[in-house]
């Protein structure tokens, strides 16, 4: 046991956790921070929506310069795996394989994880780092202007994002990763309406060419693209907020209010676990106002001093 009590644990060192960080800690809180290691933001390659970064930059340099911003004011990143999360009266307790986390506040920015093709792990993290596999559109459809690309889902969701990649290129097939295509008449009115090629699964081998298409082996074919498309879904990671009687959505995400507590007094969330935006400027704001309100409700309970 860790028997330093924390003003505030901020689970998730993404976008959302270290602005979050950053704000508590420049309120002269006792912020710790840890994280897993699986922030989606890690993996982009380049985002050239994020402003500020004309020219772009990558996931990894981003939370690095976050990080070192947190760090200038006293709150640091650590590398622990939270497993359970309970209440003890007023105090939330942490625990990890090798230690537990007092805190009066608990911030959870644990996002979600995408599910990934069955793709070797070597080929999907080049082909990640190339540009040939990408994860959100609404962050780099504009990279995939006038260009081949597939999408691999089916169903309502696999329809969406093939509609929604449209407005990008002409060039777009929709491919089902398993078996013949699960589509209503609607859907394949849609996509034959907006020239959209449907190509049914089983989608069995994914590689990569020179100079640089990704290969996509479905129904005993083998097809050429210049980017590839998962949209199989995602796992939102609120299984530690629902251990303490949070409650979730449908999908998982968890219900919070305008000050993005949820209905466990002292727990908070920001950022995809909230709501599967996928969206860095987003998960920041929502940081910054959980961190806001965490700060709040502290001097509501015991006036802050110097």
């Amino acid at each position: 046991m860790i028997d330093d009590l924390q003003d505030c644990l901020v689970i998730g060192a993404g976008p959302a956790g270290l602005t979050a960080a950053i704000y508590l800690a420049r309120f002269h809180l006792k912020v710790r921070i840890v994280e897993d290691g699986q922030s989606r933001a890690a993996l982009i390659p380049t985002t050239h929506n994020h402003a500020g970064f004309p020219e772009g930059i990558s996931g990894n340099e981003l939370l690095n310069r976050m990080r070192q911003q947190a760090a200038l004011y006293g709150a640091v990143v650590e590398g622990l795996a939270i497993t359970r999360l309970r209440r003890d009266g007023d105090i939330f307790i942490a625990s990890a394989d090798t230690c537990e986390v007092k805190a009066r506040t608990v911030l959870l920015a644990t996002g979600v994880v995408n599910h990934r093709p069955r793709m070797n792990s070597a080929v999907h993290d080049q082909a990640l780092a190339r540009g040939l596999l990408r994860y959100c559109p609404v962050c780099d459809g504009y990279e995939v202007t006038d260009k081949r690309v597939a999408v691999l889902g089916t169903g309502e969701r696999g329809v969406d994002e093939a509609q929604f990649l449209r407005s990008y290129t002409s060039d777009l097939t929709l491919i089902a990763l398993d078996g013949p295509h699960e589509l209503s008449a609607a859907e394949r009115a849609q996509l034959a309406h907006g020239g959209i090629t449907v190509i049914d699964g089983p989608a069995t081998g994914f590689a990569i060419s020179e100079p640089g298409a990704i290969l996509v082996e479905a129904s005993g074919s083998q097809f050429s693209f210049d980017t590839l498309y998962p949209a199989l879904g995602s796992a939102v990671r609120s299984e530690l907020a629902m251990q303490v009687g949070a409650e979730v959505s449908c999908e998982g995400c968890l219900r919070v209010d305008s000050h993005q507590q949820t209905n466990v007094p002292g727990l908070f969330a920001a950022g995809d676990v909230v709501l599967g935006l996928d969206q860095i400027s987003h998960a920041m704001g929502a940081g910054g106002v959980a961190a806001v309100a965490v700060r709040n409700l502290l001097a509501e309970t015991t006036p802050l001093t110097r």
